[in-house]
């Protein structure tokens, strides 16, 4: 969702100017919109004094504003940080935060909560804007010395503290590793406090963001802050190939998206028999081979005739398996499946209230031109044609006089020649 000063002027996009971070907060990943905005405190009541800040990438904090500051949404402040300051922008206020900190379970009356020091000066903004602009090339440089060093790591992503007084690196790894080596070679390059955090492959993919399969933003880095465990069991369930470079999202793990739709599928499971379960008939054993969710069909097979499946629904299956209970046989699946033959043809609904899907095209115009020759043909047909016979004759003859007459000179020149 994009905000006013996003809006486009003579056909070209304004923007807000923030290469990325909306100045507003208004279409930012991973944004809580303010629905009390508009709403007055009770009489007595006094502001919460809490603030959310977003940082690079979507990171946010919750800092106190002990110094009662006057503050909205998409203020630059100064922050509390460990060591020095951090600058951040101001993404929520008001009693909306005070629901965001009980839902991330954060406590309010902690004496150890960091705090809100001033609003950012010019001089602030121009210090953190420089320190924003050493990361790129500090990421190059970051990756190649891991990769001299032979270290299985990857270094996703920098970000400088507002003073740039610290720089933290965020990497990935799939084991343990032993970056003690790693880090002296950045101090002494970077001239800088170095702190290293391991993230992730699901966090790194939020915190770059990119465009999934489906064509749309990725979750993670939208709208999706708690990243559960997904196994290939949700792809069983849900009777979906296990094919990893079609489950596997940019991470390199499997899709959250695999979880939506999971419980609607347990609970249309409920209905079915287990796969497992043989079905006992006169004629032979038979074993489930596919299922229908949607349409609550399953295919049976009688073992040795793999080839020839027989469709019967969820409901006859389970009346089967129960007669099997009680030591009973059925005489063939041929009896229940014969009652599903399927209609083959599709009746289609006129749904817009269009007949014709060439209503638009214009109607052909009759060729004048070619009846006219038809009608010329037919009448030297009738005429018996000799007069078309005579023009080819005279044509012919007089084609072989010019051609005669173009030999001559060409004989008499080599008669001329032998002389």
């Amino acid at each position: 969702m994009a905000c006013a000063s996003c809006s486009t002027k003579d056909g070209q996009p304004k923007g807000c100017k923030n290469n990325g971070t909306c100045g507003t907060d208004s279409c930012n990943k991973l944004t809580v919109f303010d629905w009390l905005s508009n709403m007055s405190l009770p009489s007595g009541e006094e502001p919460f004094n809490w603030v959310e800040v977003r940082y690079k990438n979507g990171r946010k904090e919750y800092y106190h504003n002990t110094e009662n500051l006057t503050l909205s949404i998409g203020d630059v402040v100064a922050t509390q940080a460990k060591a020095g300051h951090d600058i951040g922008m101001v993404t929520l206020t008001g009693e909306l935060v005070r629901v965001q900190m009980k839902r991330k379970k954060i406590p309010t009356d902690t004496k150890e909560a960091l705090k809100i020091y001033r609003k950012a000066s010019q001089k602030d903004i121009d210090i953190w804007q420089k320190a924003r602009d050493r990361e790129e090339p500090m990421k190059v440089k970051a990756r190649q010395f891991a990769i001299d060093l032979r270290l299985q790591m990857k270094i996703s992503d920098i970000e400088f503290q507002g003073d740039a007084s610290k720089a933290t690196f965020y990497y990935t790894a799939e084991e343990r590793v032993d970056f003690r080596e790693l880090i002296k070679v950045f101090a002494r390059e970077f001239r800088t406090r170095i702190e290293m955090k391991q993230v992730g492959f699901r966090q790194e993919a939020a915190r770059l963001g990119g465009i999934g399969s489906c064509g749309r933003e990725l979750c993670c880095s939208t709208w999706l802050t708690d990243f559960r465990s997904v196994s290939t069991s949700a792809a069983r369930y849900q009777q979906l190939s296990l094919n990893p470079q079609k489950l596997a999202g940019q991470c390199g793990k499997l899709k959250c998206c695999l979880n939506y739709e999971l419980d609607t599928y347990l609970d249309a499971l409920k209905d079915f028999p287990k796969v497992e379960i043989k079905i006992q008939t006169e004629k032979g054993t038979a074993v489930c081979q596919k299922t229908d969710i949607f349409k609550g069909h399953m295919w049976y097979a009688y073992e040795g005739e793999w080839m020839n499946w027989h469709k019967i629904t969820t409901e006859q299956a389970n009346e089967i398996i129960a007669l099997n209970k009680q030591n009973k046989k059925i005489a063939s699946l041929e009896e229940y499946a014969s009652d599903l033959v399927e209609d083959t043809k599709t009746n289609f609904e006129n749904v817009v209230g269009q007949d014709s899907l060439t209503r638009f095209d214009s109607p052909k115009r009759p060729r004048k031109r070619k009846n006219n020759r038809n009608k010329q043909n037919s009448a030297n047909k009738n005429n018996g044609g000799g007069n078309n016979n005579r023009s080819r004759n005279s044509n012919r003859s007089n084609n072989n006089n010019n051609n005669n007459k173009r030999k001559k000179p060409q004989r008499q020149k080599s008669n001329n020649g032998s002389k």
